[in-house]
């Protein structure tokens, strides 16, 4: 982790839970966070926390709302003014509403297409042009996805919820084509967790020449 040093390191959906357990992990290292979400009083209160436990890094909190591509544009510009731009986009936020498909309400459907899917390809999309304009060829894009991305589970309530993180399962493995057509060496990893900001770290911290393309983590107890 040690080049990822003074780095800027984006993370939506930062206020609570994960995002907010990555946002301070890359702070304890010494990266330079910059941590969205619709409200930021409790990453205020995370940033305060990183700074009276002394870590190196700094956290930022900037209010944004993912399902708005304005405030995604607008958002990706001020990182540019403030720090240059970004290094690291870690697409975390996401959400489910119990909507089956037979009976489901079309704007909560919406609503899970444009913050699980939408946002993070307006992100992902900012964050490869934001790495391209400054040849920034050792950057990390990663997605934290659900294993429900990957295995199809028979209850109705969260049918559409699992096919937007299949989406998110297809996406990552076509972003990292679309790299590997450019020639960029910047990686991709999706990472399906409960508890994951350790892997976040262990996915950054890998040398250049691995790319961790997938962490799939589940508790001890869990079956499938």
């Amino acid at each position: 982790m040690e080049r990822w040093k003074g780095r800027v390191a984006l993370v939506t959906g930062a206020s609570v839970g994960i995002g907010a357990a990555i946002a301070r992990a890359l702070v304890q290292h010494g990266m330079k966070v910059v941590g969205c979400a619709r409200s930021v009083d409790k990453i205020e209160k995370l940033a305060a926390e990183c700074e009276s436990a002394g870590y190196v890094g700094t956290l930022v909190p900037y209010k944004c709302d993912v399902t708005s591509e304005e405030e995604i544009l607008s958002m990706f510009s001020a990182i540019k003014t403030l720090h240059q731009g970004v290094d690291v986009c870690i697409n975390n936020a996401g959400l489910a509403h119990p909507e089956p498909l037979l009976s489901g309400r079309t704007e909560f459907w919406r609503n899970m297409i444009d913050v699980n899917v939408m946002a993070m390809c307006i992100c992902t999309r900012e964050a490869y042009q934001s790495m391209k304009e400054r040849n920034i060829d050792d950057g990390h894009i990663i997605n934290i996805n659900s294993v429900v991305g990957h295995v199809t589970y028979s209850d109705a309530i969260i049918h559409f919820y699992i096919a937007t993180k299949c989406a998110v399962t297809a996406l990552t493995a076509g972003i990292h084509d679309e790299l590997h057509d450019q020639k960029s060496h910047i990686r991709t990893t999706v990472l399906e967790a409960e508890d994951i900001a350790s892997a976040v770290v262990y996915a950054l911290g890998a040398p250049l020449h691995i790319a961790i393309g997938e962490i799939i983590i589940r508790p001890v107890e869990q079956i499938k």
